[in-house]
């Protein structure tokens, strides 16, 4: 299978730059690789630069930031390092593809729901892995940071339901928060019965486990590499003052909504839950998911990884992960 690559007239980058990464990736992603300068027909994955509205049935691709969304598989704004996800993203949508369902009428309301791979195998009521992804709460990072979990659950014998939400920097902290609590409520009402388990990476770790301290009937909710103490967070200027910019401003000014939204503030929650973070990540992450774990008593899995390594399929972090998600789902 190839890839096949546009790279438009209007592209303001240097073209051997973006085909050496695109290569890189697909390599990695064990497919190849054709670079064409207009969009033509092709039997597999398609990433046009820039995007361009008129192209359907391809991964659009603006290194800038967009005003909005021009269609359902458009991601912006991450410079040339957001080339290698939207490759990505084109191949695990082509070889996985999800049924994107609805639930709310904005644009960004909607998850990606992928069931059991091998439906003979999965039990008679298949866990519900609802996928948070992070970013720092910036519109710039969508839910194909989550792809590779998506279908690793799938291949599990989950419901995976990779979600998507209205981000803070465009939308405002409440319209977040209200889509991942109705997120969630999709899911259920799709698939009554089922064990919700949560997975949260980075900011989303954050939002998992801010509903698991109102919600309490969740199976589990999993942070993975959470930002999980927003005031100190707040305080140390992580992600470059990303926490102000989501939650509208410092706790002296928004004291209420950083007293509902900061999971350090919310203990104990309503649900159980589990940390998981890497020993490589940056050493502010690893401070705060040891102080809370040690205020939470709740289990922390610290093991060698980086960042991204906690929600990458193949490694050992994850492989760890699940091992202790089976595991506590199984005495509930």
């Amino acid at each position: 299978m190839d890839v096949l690559l546009v790279l438009g007239p209007d592209l303001n980058a240097d073209r051997d730059l973006l085909i050496s990464l695109a290569e890189s990736t697909a390599d990695e992603l064990g497919v190849g690789l054709r670079v064409a300068g207009q969009h033509e027909a092709h039997d597999g994955p398609i990433v046009v630069v820039p995007a361009d509205s008129s192209v359907t049935g391809a991964v659009l691709y603006d290194l800038t930031v967009a005003a909005e969304p021009i269609g359902p598989h458009h991601l912006h704004g991450r410079g040339v390092w957001g080339l290698a996800w939207a490759i990505r993203h084109a191949v695990h949508s082509f070889r996985a593809p999800a049924e994107r369902v609805s639930y709310g009428a904005h644009p960004e309301q909607w998850a990606d729901e992928r069931t059991p791979t091998d439906a003979a195998a999965a039990p008679a009521v298949a866990p519900v892995g609802v996928l948070i992804h992070g970013g720092f709460w910036r519109s710039i990072w969508a839910a194909d940071l989550m792809d590779a979990l998506a279908i690793d659950l799938a291949g599990r014998g989950w419901v995976s339901w990779n979600l998507e939400y209205r981000r803070p920097d465009r939308n405002g902290w409440d319209a977040t928060t209200a889509d991942i609590a109705a997120g969630v409520a999709k899911a259920r009402e799709r698939h009554p019965g089922a064990p919700i388990v949560l997975f949260g990476h980075s900011a989303g770790g954050q939002l998992a486990l801010r509903l698991a301290a109102d919600d309490p009937d969740l199976a589990l909710a999993v942070s993975l590499a959470g930002v999980l103490d927003l005031h100190e967070g707040q305080r140390r200027f992580l992600g470059e003052g990303a926490i102000t910019t989501a939650l509208g401003g410092t706790p002296d000014e928004r004291p209420e909504v950083y007293a509902a939204s900061d999971p350090m503030a919310r203990l104990p929650l309503a649900s159980e839950a589990l940390l998981v973070q890497g020993s490589g990540d940056g050493l502010d992450l690893v401070d705060i998911n040891r102080r809370f774990a040690k205020a939470s008593n709740i289990t922390l899995l610290e093991l060698p990884g980086d960042h991204f390594d906690v929600i990458a399929p193949a490694s050992p972090i994850w492989a760890a992960t699940m091992a202790e998600v089976e595991r506590q789902i199984s005495r509930s």
